[in-house]
């Protein structure tokens, strides 16, 4: 397959400390790729090698076809970075640094201006093109990193913490427009915020201690929650202890049940969660159960997993584990 990026067995290594150890995976068009891992995980070390910033201490980087180490130029050519902080010169204005980038990337004299234009357009910079980077806000100068990772139309985004610093409605459009332009382009995006593997990632990579430790769908991911596919049941019962119990011991007693956990709020509602046994699907037999029985049940709902849960476990001492195990 033709892969747009691919990184073999890359380390790196800062004198005695080992920040990325034999990292590999892949990227095609078309792929946008959660980049996950606890600060100090190796993360943007290996964004900056893949885009040619820093040099592997072993391993290989190839982009587009072009290994880094021997074609930098032309890898950067098909490449938009945004790194972290997204460093600019703060004295000129937000359209004369997109004016400068565009100078810089090549961008033809013919269809510089049209390109700046339609990048402020993409990213709404435009209350903010004639006041100077220095005074914008974090999120402003986030958006104006962003506008120039994408001027020139690249073959590969490198995205990190793309949305750091934006407020909700901005976060919302930077993901549409990342979501828009994975049509035909690969993203690599660092995040912290684990809600963004679901709105935009098609496969996440966790890394910990320079290591990858997972690599695998989103879906996957989930999958390895302790509550992926249990049932959340509240029951509109305040006094009536006897009626609980029933309800517990009938649905502990399903063969797809593993265990049942009970929590009674402070306004009397109990809430029953449900786990399954090994990950199965089990709201049809419960919904079952809640009808044959007629029980008194507010509300029903199927849990996909808990993403902060799964990271934790990963990271933090989980087995390595790749795409193919998984599937």
């Amino acid at each position: 397959m033709d892969y747009a990026i691919e990184v073999q067995n890359l380390n790196k290594t800062f004198g005695a400390l080992h920040a990325v150890r034999d990292i590999s995976f892949t990227v095609s068009r078309g792929e946008v790729l959660g980049f996950l891992g606890p600060n100090g995980a190796g993360k943007s070390t290996t964004m900056k090698m893949i885009a040619g910033f820093l040099e592997p201490s072993d391993g290989r980087v190839a982009v587009c076809g072009f290994d880094v180490s021997q074609f930098p130029l032309e890898v950067k050519k098909r490449i938009g970075y945004l790194p972290e902080g997204a460093p600019s010169y703060g004295e000129m204005t937000t359209l004369a640094f997109l004016r400068f980038i565009a100078e810089v990337r090549g961008v033809p004299a013919s269809e510089r201006e049209q390109r700046i234009m339609d990048s402020i357009r993409m990213i709404n910079l435009e209350s903010v093109i004639d006041q100077r980077i220095e005074t914008l806000s974090k999120g402003f100068k986030r958006r104006v990193g962003l506008a120039q990772a994408i001027l020139h139309d690249p073959e590969v985004l490198i995205l990190d913490e793309p949305t750091d610093g934006l407020d909700p409605n901005q976060k919302h459009e930077v993901r549409l427009l990342i979501n828009k332009m994975a049509q035909n382009k690969a993203i690599i995006i660092s995040t912290h915020i684990l809600e963004e593997v679901d709105a935009l990632c098609s496969r996440a990579v966790i890394i910990a201690k320079g290591q990858v430790m997972f690599d695998g769908t989103p879906a996957e991911l989930q999958s390895r929650s302790r509550v992926h596919n249990a049932v959340s049941i509240s029951l509109n019962t305040t006094d009536d202890a006897g009626v609980v119990e029933q309800i517990c011991n009938t649905l502990q007693a399903l063969d797809c049940v593993h265990s049942l956990e009970q929590q009674t709020t402070e306004n009397g509602v109990t809430r029953l969660l449900i786990l399954p046994l090994n990950g199965v699907s089990i709201i049809q037999p419960i919904s079952e159960q809640v009808h044959s029985h007629d029980w008194p049940v507010g509300e029903i709902r199927i849990e996909a997993g808990r993403l902060d849960d799964v990271f934790r476990s990963i990271t933090t001492g989980g087995d390595v584990v790749q795409s193919e195990v998984l599937s």
